[in-house]
């Protein structure tokens, strides 16, 4: 269920800001969705995985609290991300 380097590493390479960035809230954003989208199809296949659910409402509440960060503090980038993995708003 968790992502591999190779996935993190292209994902950072990707929404980086500058070169060593790995902290920006676009790159927490992208990993975020990745892991949600990989949860939700582990949940597919198991229902009743409790800790699993739990975990993926986590997962969502931070997104959501880095994406409103994102969209008070630089719209444009907000606007960006939120295009670039087809999330709504």
């Amino acid at each position: 269920m968790a992502l591999t380097k190779d996935e993190k590493s292209d994902l950072i390479k990707k929404y980086s800001q500058a070169k060593g960035d790995t902290g920006s809230p676009e790159i927490q954003v992208a990993l975020l969705s990745e892991e949600i989208k990989k949860l939700q199809g582990h949940l597919g296949d198991n229902k009743h995985d409790s800790p699993a659910k739990r975990g993926l409402l986590a997962k969502i509440a931070k997104r959501r609290r880095l994406l409103r960060y994102l969209s008070s503090h630089n719209l444009e980038r907000y606007t960006k991300i939120i295009k670039d993995l087809g999330l709504k708003k």
